[in-house]
């Protein structure tokens, strides 16, 4: 009534014929790795060593970034235009194609410009700083008519390399804020529901980190394969009887090893909105409205900046390895399961490891309209809740302060209903 071990030399090879690679060939690839472990550094810099962001028509540098037009737009002689897409600019030497990111040849820890390593002496750059309203990396200079812009990257993690631009308006923004609140108003506390002002939405440039991976995967564990199903009927105390189902299987050693691409990965580089680092707010939701459109992020300019918020990033590479490992695993844990559907009975990896050839960082702001509440009777140490719109897809999560007696009652009022269901169930069973 068990399951058997099979002997050490049942293996499988995934139906394939080819043998596994086994330790020596993880090795030689974790070697690999290392061999090509240089930090390169992938130039994203403007180049406009003036500090000016100019109208490429008649270079006026009076630019705002317009949500009806989808695009920047001088307000001189009203041209409009977008930069350009930021990953065909991102590669280590020549532009490279959706097509072929990333590819077989990343065989170092590439970054580009922007994930420069934080200098926490920078003010603005401190932890837990909250949203505030405050302007962009732009100043207008009145007397010139010129507005001078920080284009470069400077190691404070303010200067990203790209920038996904808003592409729905505060206005639709401000709908999905409510129709989400509404559905949830029910349960809602009973002090967010009269508080609640959707058009308090702030626009936000939230900073990530997005990542590519060139690796090698080799997962190890057992599967197990049913090879008969029965059920025993035994005596529990003096006259009861409870009847279990048992197995028998085969057991299997299961390996998997195979190459692996990553592409556009996303990590959060802003602590306060880590929910690991933040227990005070529910800024988990941010990841729950990705995708992010990175595919379509433009070289920074800092005028896609104005009219909105942005916060800094103040967490650097080695800060976000640990956790970009794990969904490393994670994709490569996906890949295989299509490849183990024989073992009826489940696979358990025991052993997992990724040999990391090269990577691929670049760091990049993203939009989200963000709406946040704090239960005011509870001062400064109330629990901040968010909904979050995604600035260009329309994805809208977020977290409703809940209302404790409303649900007690709820519950009490369908326990009553179904306590007169079931009467009445008894009474027809009794008349009938």
């Amino acid at each position: 009534m068990g399951a058997p071990a099979a002997p050490p030399s049942t293996t499988d090879d995934g139906g394939s014929g080819a043998p596994m690679l086994g330790d020596e060939a993880v090795a030689r690839a974790a070697e690999a790795a290392a061999g090509h472990s240089t930090e390169r550094i992938i130039d994203t810099s403007s180049g406009r060593d003036d500090g000016l962001n100019k109208c490429p028509r008649r270079g006026g540098t009076e630019i705002q970034y317009s949500l009806t037009a989808k695009a920047l737009v001088c307000s001189y002689c009203r041209h409009s235009w977008n930069e350009d897409i930021a990953e065909s600019g991102a590669s280590d030497s020549t532009p490279r194609s959706r097509s072929a990111r990333p590819h077989h040849g990343l065989r170092h820890r590439g970054r580009a410009r922007g994930p420069h390593h934080r200098d926490p002496e920078v003010p603005g750059s401190r932890r837990g700083d909250r949203p505030q309203r405050r302007p962009a990396d732009a100043g207008p200079r009145h007397w010139c008519r010129q507005t001078l812009s920080i284009n470069s990257q400077i190691p404070n993690g303010a200067v990203p390399d790209a920038v996904s631009p808003f592409l729905l308006t505060r206005e639709e923004a401000v709908e999905r804020i409510d129709a989400f609140a509404g559905k949830r108003k029910t349960f809602a506390l009973g002090r967010f529901t009269q508080e609640f002002v959707p058009e308090n939405v702030m626009g936000v440039y939230i900073p990530y980190l997005v990542v590519d991976g060139n690796m090698h995967a080799v997962p190890r564990g057992t599967g197990e394969v049913t090879t008969r199903e029965y059920t025993v009927r035994r005596r529990v105390g003096k006259d009861n009887y409870v009847t279990e189902t048992y197995y028998d299987a085969d057991v299997y050693a299961v390996q998997r090893a195979f190459d692996l691409l990553v592409d556009d990965l996303t990590v959060e580089s802003a602590s306060r909105f880590d929910a690991d680092e933040d227990h005070q707010a529910t800024n988990n939701i941010l990841n729950a409205v990705q995708p992010y459109d990175t595919e379509n992020a433009v070289t920074y300019n800092s005028n896609y900046l104005k009219g909105f918020t942005s916060e800094r990033r103040d967490l650097n590479i080695q800060d976000v390895d640990a956790e970009v490992e794990d969904k490393f695993l994670a994709i490569a844990r996906a890949k295989a399961a299509p490849t183990i559907s024989r073992y009826d009975r489940g696979v358990r990896w025991k052993e997992e490891g990724v040999a990391v050839h090269g990577t691929r960082w670049v760091s990049i702001y993203v939009p989200v309209w963000l709406y946040s509440y704090a239960d005011s009777a509870k001062g400064e140490g109330a629990l901040t809740h968010y909904i979050a719109v995604n600035g260009r897809t329309g994805t809208t999560m977020g977290s409703v302060p809940v209302s404790h007696p409303k649900i007690f009652a709820a519950s009490c009022a369908a326990g009553t209903v179904a306590a007169v269901v079931g009467a009445l169930a008894g009474l027809a069973y009794m008349f009938f």
